[in-house]
């Protein structure tokens, strides 16, 4: 990534995101080759971000993020201090995305969060971190204007392009907007879905934050009982073809997303590296 989250020459239109433990240097040298601006780093990583570094030393332009952070897992001086350490060895490449988490995973440390997330921020502005170098994970109103305020933008994760729209309006054209986006490469809706509802489902579907949000978008109680609708899961991981996958991450762009965050899922026991090669070649087309 370049010296601006936005405008870095390592920060492409589509960006590929794997869990911690799914990502290895040699799947970031794939990626890089494949033309992805930005690999973010899911499930919490830790925040000595050593897996971000080895990512880093293994290529050359691609961008690295987390996604995200939480903060009440690291201390925010020990992340700033991982963060320089990062910016010396590969300036401009690492993006520093942080956030709250879930009341349901954090338990009773998971008091006045917006509060917490601010004062997460003010450690990081003393310690030295670039606001234009970190992002907040956030989907309400509140935390995207922080995001706006306080960071290069924002990463929202389990939004469907209507929240893209509505996030744009709030953070302005200025801010950062890297929306995370499930999808599934089959065309056939039965199949496909078998393999979408359950990473829709657990956790997401039992975490407030995210069926707070999915409420304000318009989806009903019956849309989010029993593992998700057959609509909601559909939105939330697009299904079909290449080509029209990638029309329903292009959907975002329109919305109003500068980068768009690719979770690629498949069927249990199968690697998606060969559905990273097809819609490397759909996106570039």
């Amino acid at each position: 990534m370049g010296t601006d989250a936005r405008t870095g020459d390592g920060a492409g239109t589509f960006s590929v995101w794997r869990q911690a433990d799914g990502v290895t240097p040699e799947l970031a040298v794939e990626l890089e080759r494949l033309g992805y601006g930005r690999i973010w780093i899911g499930g919490s990583p830790d925040g000595d971000l050593s897996l971000a570094e080895r990512l880093l030393d293994a290529t050359s332009t691609i961008g690295v993020a987390t996604g995200i952070v939480n903060i009440w897992k690291d201390d925010a001086r020990t992340v700033a201090a991982s963060f320089r350490r990062l910016e010396e060895r590969h300036p401009g490449r690492f993006l520093l995305g942080i956030g709250a988490g879930h009341r349901e995973a954090t338990g009773d440390r998971y008091v006045r969060p917006y509060e917490a997330l601010v004062s997460y921020l003010d450690v990081l502005d003393a310690e030295g971190v670039p606001q234009r170098r970190r992002v907040l994970a956030a989907l309400g109103p509140r935390v995207l204007r922080l995001a706006a305020e306080r960071a290069a933008g924002a990463h929202p994760y389990l939004v469907p392009p209507e929240h893209t729209r509505a996030a744009r309006e709030i953070l302005g054209e200025e801010a950062l907007l890297a929306p995370e986006q499930k999808v599934v490469l089959e065309p056939d809706p039965v199949r496909a879905r078998a393999i979408g509802r359950p990473r829709v489902e657990k956790p997401y579907l039992s975490l407030s934050n995210y069926t707070s949000n999915l409420r304000r978008l318009g989806w009903s109680e019956e849309d989010l009982s029993d593992g998700g609708s057959d609509r909601l899961i559909d939105a939330l991981a697009p299904h079909g073809t290449p080509a029209q996958v990638g029309d329903a991450l292009r959907a975002h762009l329109r919305a109003g997303a500068d980068e768009v965050v690719i979770q690629l899922l498949t069927a249990d026991g199968e690697l998606p590296d060969a559905g990273y090669e097809l819609l490397a070649r759909t996106l570039q087309g």
